[in-house]
């Protein structure tokens, strides 16, 4: 089994995709605390992605926060340009 598919995630569509499942790393936020947080995301909502790291679960606020997501040796991505619900971010896809 390969855990480490993409499921047709690319740097260029990666915010038009599900994050979840997905490796990251926060690389600038707002609060100083979450600067290095890194692990599995496991949760989105409009405004945060919820990331596992170090076995207790972090709510990271998009806004303001740079992330890095582990695909195609690394996606840097605006927390705030994936701003949205997750459901309305996939649908803009289309």
């Amino acid at each position: 089994m390969n855990t480490g598919a993409s499921h047709g995630r690319t740097a260029a569509n990666l915010r038009k995709h599900e994050l979840i499942g997905l490796e990251v790393a926060v690389l600038r936020a707002a609060d100083p605390s979450l600067v290095g947080v890194q692990g599995h995301v496991v949760d989105e909502t409009r405004n945060t992605l919820v990331v596992e790291a170090g076995g207790r679960e972090k709510s990271v606020p998009k806004e303001g926060t740079l992330f890095r997501f582990q695909l195609q040796g690394g996606v840097e991505v605006d927390g705030d340009e994936i701003l949205y619900r997750p459901e309305d971010r996939v649908k803009k896809a289309r």
